[in-house]
């Protein structure tokens, strides 16, 4: 049996959070100085100028000039060159500490050496993809079952997306039911189904067009750890059809953004047991970062279903799948022809030679040091720090954690929704921009972060990282209006 250690040392007063962040949202927003702001963009037009090139060459060939959310920053992406440990490095030279750690994957550190040798050596005697059978498939998805019990059988697949959508299928051949409910607010990826309230509860497909009602008509929605609301609505579906699943991120909707109390996921597992529903965990970014157990290990509850992602295989690409009940993923298997209902999946590039030989040797690496304790305790001290900060220059900020996701909410843009759809229209844009200021002042004092509000530390941030972070983070605060 196998003692896990997880990088949560005590879970946060949830309703104090809420109490802190719902006396934020009240308040006028408190914006980076205009004085101060004007020296943040003169660092972008001065010292990151070959990014500003590249970026604008890239806006003719790249829609945005980026490929993906997480590299769009205020006011232009900067191009990175290098990253090792707890830092990156731009083509211009900058250097950053590193609290975006590639949007969560890299619990070890960035271009961690360990598993890039391994990765090398497979490189040099298989190359990165055969379309055929390779050990490290059997060899990764032994580990992720002796690390979680619930993953009795395990289908690897290219991303967390890919996962989700897969995992909902196999919901309903299993179940024979057609509704699936997620958390308001949550975000699952970016399939037709799945985009439904991103981002903010009751939006439905405000932020995401070119999708035909009917993609989402059997996917439905519960504001925020409101257990009654959900309770409501698997009654309405038993008369309806029924329940195929339930989905959540064990944390809370955006890793945490809205946080949940420490029994949420308990009692949505007796919910689903009660109406015939799966429960579908999506540990993206919380498999492995919470601890090699992930959240369910920490919170104790076996959900019929997990997705993984991002800290799959240490931050190397193709990292995601879904695992579970052997019942379940049975659907999956491959071939033509078989017998009984079948969930079909698929993905020429899936559960490639280099993605499961990275996988495995990132996560037993992550095993051997006790990677997500010690990235736990970088997260506590950081969240520490901050909060020191804000008490000690009198701000309505709020910042918390979960282990190594940290939290800094100054805008408080995720936390609007449409019980106040005056307030939404008039105060989503000036909160989200506010964000975005933030991330960049962050920048400009060389320091990365996701989206200005959100961080993830690593076993590379040592004591005197954070700290030299935290003073950082003060010269920014001290700005603010």
């Amino acid at each position: 049996m196998i003692v896990t250690q997880y990088a949560i040392s005590e879970w946060h007063n949830t309703d104090e959070v809420y109490a802190r962040l719902n006396n934020l949202i009240s308040q006028p927003m408190r914006p980076i100085k205009r004085d101060k702001m004007a020296e943040v963009l003169d660092y972008f037009d001065t010292r990151c100028v070959r990014s500003k090139e590249l970026i604008e060459e890239a806006k003719k060939l790249i829609p945005g000039g980026v490929q993906h959310n997480l590299a769009f920053n205020y006011p232009f992406p900067i191009a990175i060159s290098r990253a090792e440990g707890a830092y990156m490095w731009d083509v211009d030279g900058n250097r950053y500490i590193d609290f975006l750690q590639a949007g969560g994957p890299t619990v070890l550190g960035s271009n961690y050496a360990p598993v890039r040798e391994k990765v090398f050596e497979l490189l040099q005697s298989c190359g990165p993809v055969t379309g055929l059978f390779h050990e490290y498939e059997l060899k990764l998805a032994q580990l992720l079952n002796r690390f979680m019990p619930s993953i009795e059988m395990f289908r690897m697949l290219g991303s967390g997306t890919e996962g989700v959508m897969a995992a909902i299928r196999a919901a309903r051949v299993f179940t024979g039911k057609k509704k699936v409910i997620k958390v308001g607010g949550a975000y699952h990826g970016w399939s037709d189904q799945m985009v439904y309230g991103l981002h903010v509860p009751g939006t439905r497909r405000f932020e995401a067009k070119g999708i035909p009602g009917g993609c989402s008509r059997y996917t439905q929605e519960f504001y925020p750890h409101d257990l009654n609301q959900l309770r409501r609505i698997m009654v309405t579906n038993r008369l309806r059809g029924g329940t195929a699943a339930v989905i959540l991120e064990p944390v809370g909707p955006e890793s945490g953004t809205r946080p949940v109390h420490h029994y949420f996921t308990q009692k949505v597992r007796e919910l689903c047991d009660e109406f015939g529903a799966l429960l579908i965990f999506d540990e993206v970014v919380t498999g492995f970062r919470l601890g090699m157990g992930g959240a369910q290990g920490y919170f104790g509850v076996k959900p019929d279903l997990t997705i993984f992602g991002k800290c799959l295989t240490g931050g190397y690409p193709m990292a995601g799948g879904v695992g579970g009940r052997a019942e379940v993923l049975k659907t999956f298997a491959a071939g033509i022809g078989g017998t009984g209902e079948r969930a079909y999946i698929g993905g020429t590039l899936s559960a490639n030679p280099l993605s499961c030989v990275a996988g495995y040797h990132a996560l037993l690496e992550m095993e051997r040091t006790n990677a997500p304790v010690i990235a736990g305790r970088a997260g506590d001290r950081l969240t520490k720090g901050l909060n020191d900060i804000i008490e000690r220059l009198n701000l309505p900020f709020v910042a918390y954690n979960q282990g190594s996701i940290v939290h800094l909410e100054t805008s408080a843009v995720m936390l609007l929704d449409l019980k106040n759809p005056l307030r939404l229209m008039r105060e989503l844009k000036p909160r989200k921009h506010m964000m975005e200021e933030m991330g960049a002042a962050y920048m400009a004092q060389g320091i990365i972060t996701l989206a200005g509000s959100r961080m993830y530390t690593s076993m590379a941030d040592t004591d005197e990282i954070i700290d030299e972070a935290l003073n950082r983070f003060e010269t920014v605060l001290e700005n603010v209006e």
